[in-house]
């Protein structure tokens, strides 16, 4: 009878949600339309991806690999503490994330008018006051049943001029996510200290045990086996701390994504006006790392103001950002773009605002993002349902 009465109150609740979201996407719509009509043109159409062959081109997107010598690996955990893992990090969750009927209008304003939000979820301003937020990723990433051990977790960077610091989410009960901080940090001194990455992260993927980290002077790489325990002036209980990073040659990568529709799978970057891709190692002893620094393909695309970037099946989604007004998510390939638009009205811009990443969950079909203090997921189905 208490088995029957629970799954009683998730419908109930799972109605309530979409009653929220629906009312939301209709007044947005609304506000999209007052705005189109106020337009006398629409977003530029980028047109089809300019594929880059050249061996000068290619080599300006070139990576070059720095790992972390394992002997002062060892000292640091010698130093500050063996570590803990994922596990335990998720243990310790402190923190609530908010449904949308508790969250501000100006939070539910950040979320996509169409096609809408499934899922939506917004951050404590208290926890999350003078911070930045940047890039997601999940353990749908991580590996291919979408967990990590027994756990589907949601990983969510944040930054401010002092450090990076990402939110371990506990996802196992989709209605009530709860999540503890983990301070990213770089080994000095030969492993014997530890200093913050001091970097907003507009680009993060979750490959198999490693967690690769855009930062303005590389791409960080970073071991999920070795959390630590470590109290921190910024509320954070564990630290990870980077294994490795690979240096960039010339357009170093922005917006990241993982790309399992490759073989071998790949990790999608972009920068500027270029969309390109590595292929990760097949190797069992370089598990999470790059097969080489090399391209294995690029594109030139006419799309500015980038901001996510997913490719699935030889289609590449990129989300277009705004400073005052709604974003714009394109679909291109070499054929050429298409937009969402916003229900019937012709205007383009029905996206959420800044939006820094896009995260393909494979085994639910889910993409994932945030913008501002709202974390959100739709299914990639209905997404290229709503291109025209």
């Amino acid at each position: 009878m208490t088995q029957h009465r629970g799954r009683h109150r998730r419908r109930k609740r799972g109605r309530a949600l979409r009653g929220v979201l629906a009312g939301t996407a209709l007044a947005l719509t609304a506000a999209a339309t007052m705005i189109s009509a106020s337009q006398a043109t629409v977003d530029h159409d980028p047109g089809a991806l300019k594929p880059l062959t050249s061996r000068a081109e290619l080599n300006t997107l070139s990576l070059r690999e720095d790992l972390v010598p394992g002997q002062a690996l060892d000292r640091l955990s010698s130093e500050l503490g063996r570590p803990v893992g994922v596990g335990a990090a998720l243990d310790d969750a402190d923190g609530t994330l908010s449904d949308p009927a508790d969250c501000l209008a100006t939070e539910r304003e950040a979320l996509p008018v169409s096609p809408a939000a499934t899922r939506a979820y917004c951050w404590d301003p208290a926890d999350t006051r003078g911070l930045r937020s940047g890039a997601v990723t999940t353990s749908g990433d991580a590996d291919d049943d979408g967990r990590w051990g027994e756990h589907r977790v949601v990983l969510s960077a944040w930054s401010d001029d002092r450090l990076s610091r990402v939110a371990f989410v506990d996802a196992d009960d989709l209605d009530r996510l709860r999540y503890t901080w983990v301070r990213l940090t770089v080994p000095t001194d030969e492993g014997r200290a530890w200093r913050p990455l001091r970097s907003a992260v507009s680009g993060m993927v979750w490959y198999q045990d490693k967690l690769l980290v855009t930062a303005r002077d590389g791409l960080y790489v970073y071991d999920m086996h070795r959390v630590q325990r470590a109290s921190g002036a910024d509320g954070s209980r564990f630290a990870l701390p980077a294994v490795g990073v690979y240096r960039s040659a010339g357009q170093a990568p922005v917006g990241l994504s993982l790309d399992r529709s490759t073989s071998p799978d790949s990790l999608v970057a972009s920068g500027g006006d270029r969309l390109w891709r590595y292929a990760f190692s097949t190797d069992p002893g370089r598990t999470g790392l790059l097969a080489t620094g090399n391209a294995s393909e690029a594109y030139a695309t006419e799309a500015e103001d980038l901001g996510g970037v997913l490719s699935y099946r030889s289609r590449w989604y990129l989300t277009q950002t705004a400073e005052e007004e709604r974003g714009t998510l394109w679909r291109q390939d070499r054929s050429g773009a298409e937009a969402t638009r916003c229900g019937s009205d012709e205007t383009r811009r029905c996206w959420s605002g800044r939006t820094p990443s896009l995260s393909y969950w494979e085994e639910t079909g889910e993409v994932w993002s945030q913008s501002g203090r709202t974390l959100f997921s739709l299914p990639l189905n209905t997404i290229d349902r709503s291109l025209g």
